[in-house]
């Protein structure tokens, strides 16, 4: 009989929506060239929402979910990795409509994968996660176009939450002037501790104006929401806004004026298919200058039987930074 393993799968039957852990074997994992052990994953936002009914991120059901895993390849027929590599795998089709990592062993295209850079630990890697890569990917859109750190402070919203944390923390590792914004004011005095200069609340009063005097030079936007257009008002005549989430809204309305008179520059942020080979490049710089000394400061480490209360924790919001699933056996006992 093949050896079975801890699964946490969600399934759909019309009104009915179940998540629960099952034992599973090597036979009910989908197609893809390399096997890995699982040893860690992490609750991002995504991850808590496709663990609710009626979601829109999961594709087809059964699922695991998960878009972040870090561990060891156990089997591999793909030419770049081999047993016993250590391997990191973020976005793609990964918990959404392929299994995903919140399982002991996963199997993925080898072409999802990325060698763990050498100064990273696969805890550290999923401490940083999909999460870090989004902040890490803002950060290098901006650098793209032409935003430094001499030219004045840069906004992060939703400082607390996984991107922006992690925004915070890497603007302040390479010199950049934070301005953290967040409605959760006992977390400020934390803020400022990761590397904030300057703690703000919330960006959320939208005026009728179709500009305002400028505040920052450039800004990472994991909120979204009709509150981007404020944030367009206030940024510095050619400065950019990297926007790559929508926990307050899909849609926001704005006039031409920020990107006509002052040249603003909106950019996507796209962290589940970005190409492969800045993704390497980009993982790592997340072990070098991008890698953030209080890293382990904004880490929840816990065992996978506490996977449900994570993922109820990042619903409430109740804490700041990332939530890391240890999947070891070990860390269970």
């Amino acid at each position: 009989m093949a050896q079975a393993f801890r699964a946490f799968l969600v399934d759909q039957h019309e009104d009915q929506f179940v998540g629960d852990f099952k034992e599973i074997t090597l036979d009910h994992l989908p197609d893809g060239d390399v096997t890995i052990r699982v040893h860690y994953s992490s609750i991002n936002f995504k991850d808590m929402l496709a663990t609710r009914a009626h979601n829109k991120i999961i594709r087809k059901y059964p699922m695991i979910p998960g878009i972040d895993l870090a561990g060891v390849v156990m089997e591999s027929e793909h030419p770049s990795f081999k047993e016993g590599d250590k391997v990191i795998a973020t976005g793609y089709d990964l918990g959404v409509s392929h299994y995903g990592g919140f399982s002991e062993v996963a199997r993925v295209s080898g072409d999802w994968l990325v060698h763990l850079p050498d100064d990273l630990t696969l805890e550290e890697a999923m401490i940083i996660g999909t999460a870090g890569f989004t902040a890490a990917l803002s950060i290098q859109l901006l650098e793209d176009n032409k935003i430094t750190s001499t030219n004045g402070p840069v906004l992060v919203r939703g400082a607390t939450g996984g991107v922006g944390s992690m925004a915070v923390m890497m603007l302040n590792e390479i010199g950049y002037k934070v301005v953290a914004s967040s409605g959760h004011k006992d977390y400020h005095e934390k803020l400022l501790e990761l590397g904030a200069r300057e703690v703000i609340s919330r960006v959320e009063d939208v005026t009728e104006k179709a500009l305002t005097h400028t505040q920052w030079q450039a800004a990472i936007d994991p909120v979204g929401g009709e509150t981007v257009s404020e944030v367009l008002k206030r940024i510095h005549p050619h400065g950019a806004v990297a926007l790559s989430g929508n926990v307050s809204g899909n849609t926001f309305s704005s006039t031409v004026f920020p990107f006509i008179l002052r040249g603003i520059r909106l950019i996507g942020v796209d962290s589940v298919s970005f190409p492969m080979k800045r993704r390497q490049h980009l993982w790592r710089r997340l072990s070098k200058d991008l890698k953030p000394r209080y890293l382990h400061d904004v880490k929840n480490v816990i065992p996978f039987e506490q996977l449900q209360d994570g993922l109820d924790c990042v619903q409430n919001h109740d804490f700041i930074g990332r939530i890391v699933v240890d999947l070891r056996p070990d860390a269970n006992n």
